[in-house]
């Protein structure tokens, strides 16, 4: 009885003494980070004798793995809203408002048009417009140091990522050893330390973990890729960008870089990394490319408008501002020698949408041209064209349309050669002015009517309006001149007739009324002249009307009213699909006002998101913890439990020995 009860007692103080150590552990470990907390269960062996203890873990990995996925769409709100909310703040200050710039510009115009003769006003108006350019720039500017910061931080990011999945493949060879070594379950701090890495690795990206051999556990992202795997092989992170330097893409590579690199599939990406990446193309490259669209639109607008008028030097009008050219960046895989530039294509800007485009040879001398959003998603169907004597834009468009560029292809293409045309997002800050003189303004009309003073009824000419001063029209820039020469326009006696005389000849014609557009009803060749008037009123035979150059006319202000009329006119392309009913044009101050709008929806969006994921992560959090984390009144009540069954323990012992020497005692 008493080798009975001594082995009882010993048991039992092994036992509690195991109890006491794990609960001592638990106690110290409370401000752990990554601790789990343990519990010591027992055996009954033969005989109800307590047995051996294993110390066990005590974790559900489904709420593990819960955690881990709300953290990763925790942290991926909470980068997006920091840097969203950066941008939108800067956007939504009127000093960075472009409109404002916009506006002072034109409200200059209406001053110098007051005043047509005047060079202090029209340097007003250019010192506005240089305003605008270089608010452009500073616009652009605030977007590209926000990239850059993105490039940083992603780059910091995939070698912490990097360094958590080395470090997890090295906790698995760990666990795998102890496994091997000693058949029973690792060492529970090893474990816990991989824990904690899986939890940091999901933060930056979303992650999902599935149990290996051995007590490995493998890891791999939210999309399907494998970042741990078995046997102590992993890959990484790495920033590449193709075909633009400058916009980096997450891949996955070994680290030796012996193996294919595999696409990492940023849409559906999650943790800081995938907020970053979002941030990047939800608002950033929209906005950079936005600001370039208005930019192009503006300009090319302005220039096509003042060509159509005189300057204050009696010269045809030419460009205010200078539009610039890009180079197309060549895809990594491309095989020929071909490099391709773009501009927008004279007159063409309101076609521009605000995308880039990839150009895709079917041939040397046949491409593709799509419509691509910030991920390289094609929007809309692509166009189709031909490459006629190095040059690309609407007349030699096959099908679909030229998206308002002008492409220039030097070199040989071969057939799947690709370029990415990044226009409207360098636009904004490669735009300049492309003349420094006031008098360059061409607020005049080149032509001016006349009614002669002889005539017997009351009909009068209109003052004419102008569509084409350049290539095929009745211009001639120097000297400036109409090249036919003045032209003379006479009622003949039958209804209806007129005859048009100047240095063509002269051709009698019979318009239909009401008498609009004359020359047009002139038919070949008046009818491409580039300018066109109206007859007001019932002309008399023999009435005339002179329309000649507008020579020494410098107090006129007829083409700056059209300038004037730009900021009211659709000229910003929305979208790249439409449909023929469709309203699918803005103003500039539309079109500039739309676009913080959007950045600011987009970042209270992920403000209401994140609020959301964040709430779930606390929950999460606290399902976890109740299992998994030290309780400590829980612990200090199984301190003093295990501290009385100790001393019970004890107190058996203690009774065997009184019995065992009573016994002795009885038999001396």
């Amino acid at each position: 009885m008493s080798f009975n009860l001594m082995n009882i007692g010993s048991a039992g103080i092994r036992a509690n003494s195991e109890l006491l150590q794990t609960t001592s552990k638990n106690i110290s470990n409370l401000n752990t980070k990554g601790y789990i907390r343990e519990r010591t269960e027992h055996s009954t062996m033969v005989g109800n004798q307590v047995g051996r203890g294993e110390t066990v873990r005590l974790i559900n990995e489904f709420a593990q793995k819960q955690l881990n996925r709300d953290i990763s769409n925790k942290t991926y709100y909470e980068q997006f809203v920091t840097e969203s909310s950066r941008v939108d703040t800067l956007f939504g200050e009127e000093s960075n408002s472009l409109n404002n710039s916009i506006n002072s510009l034109f409200n200059n115009l209406q001053e110098a048009m007051n005043l047509p003769s005047s060079t202090v006003t029209r340097s007003l108006f250019l010192t506005d417009a240089q305003n605008l350019v270089d608010q452009m720039d500073r616009l652009s500017g605030i977007v590209f140091d926000q990239n850059n910061i993105v490039n940083e931080q992603l780059s910091i990011m995939a070698d912490e990522a990097n360094n958590l999945i080395q470090k997890i493949s090295d906790l698995n060879d760990k666990v795998v050893a102890v496994e091997l070594q000693s058949g029973i379950t690792s060492g529970n701090s090893v474990v816990n330390e991989r824990d904690e890495a899986i939890k940091d690795l999901a933060e930056l990206v979303d992650i999902e973990t599935l149990d290996g051999p051995n007590g490995e556990k493998l890891v791999f992202l939210g999309s399907g890729q494998s970042l741990v795997m078995e046997n102590g092989t992993f890959n990484t992170f790495d920033m590449d960008g193709d075909p633009d330097p400058n916009i980096k893409e997450l891949k996955l590579d070994s680290p030796d870089g012996k193996a294919i690199e595999l696409d990492v599939n940023i849409s559906t990406l999650r943790g800081k990394m995938g907020g970053l990446l979002a941030f990047r193309d939800e608002i950033l490259h929209p906005a950079q490319n936005q600001l370039g669209q208005i930019g192009l639109a503006l300009a090319d607008a302005f220039n096509e408008q003042n060509k159509k008028g005189m300057d204050l030097d009696g010269n045809i009008g030419g460009d205010i501002f200078s539009i610039p050219t890009v180079g197309g960046y060549a895809y990594a895989d491309n095989t020929g020698s071909a490099s391709v530039n773009a501009t927008v294509e004279v007159g063409k800007g309101a076609e521009i949408p605000a995308t880039d485009f990839r150009v895709t040879f079917t041939s040397a001398t046949t491409v593709e041209i799509a419509a691509v959003d910030s991920k390289g998603n094609v929007i809309g169907t692509p166009s189709t064209a031909n490459v006629t004597a190095g040059v690309i834009d609407s007349s030699t468009i096959t099908s679909g349309e030229s998206f308002g560029l002008e492409m220039n292809v030097s070199g040989t293409a071969n057939t799947g050669d690709s370029f990415l045309i990044k226009l409207n997002s360098t636009a904004a800050s490669t735009m300049e002015l492309a003349t420094e003189r006031p008098e360059s303004l061409a607020l005049a009309s080149p032509i001016r009517t006349t009614t002669e003073a002889n005539n017997t009824s009351n009909a009068t000419i209109s003052v004419g309006s102008v569509t084409n001063t350049g290539t095929g029209s009745n211009f001639t820039a120097s000297p400036p001149s109409l090249t036919q020469g003045d032209i003379t326009l006479t009622k003949t006696g039958n209804a209806n007739e007129y005859q048009i005389q100047d240095g063509n000849g002269t051709t009698t014609f019979t318009i239909t009324p009401p008498a609009e557009n004359i020359l047009a009803q002139a038919g070949a060749p008046y009818d491409s002249y580039g300018f066109d008037f109206n007859i007001d009123g019932t002309a008399a035979t023999g009435d005339v009307f002179t329309i000649e150059f507008n020579t020494g006319g410098f107090d006129d202000n007829r083409n700056g009213l059209e300038l004037a009329k730009l900021p009211s006119q659709e000229l910003v392309r929305q979208n790249v699909v439409t449909t023929a009913t469709a309203d699918n044009l803005k103003t500039f101050n539309e079109a500039y006002a739309g676009l913080v709008t959007e950045i600011g929806v987009i970042a209270n969006q992920a403000k209401t998101n994140g609020a959301a994921f964040e709430a779930l992560a606390e929950q999460s959090e606290a399902w976890f913890e109740s299992m998994s984390g030290v309780n400590l009144d829980e612990e200090a009540a199984n301190l003093l439990r295990f501290q009385q069954a100790y001393s019970a323990s004890a107190q058996i012992i203690t009774t065997a020995r009184t019995v065992f020497d009573t016994l002795l005692s009885a038999t001396r």
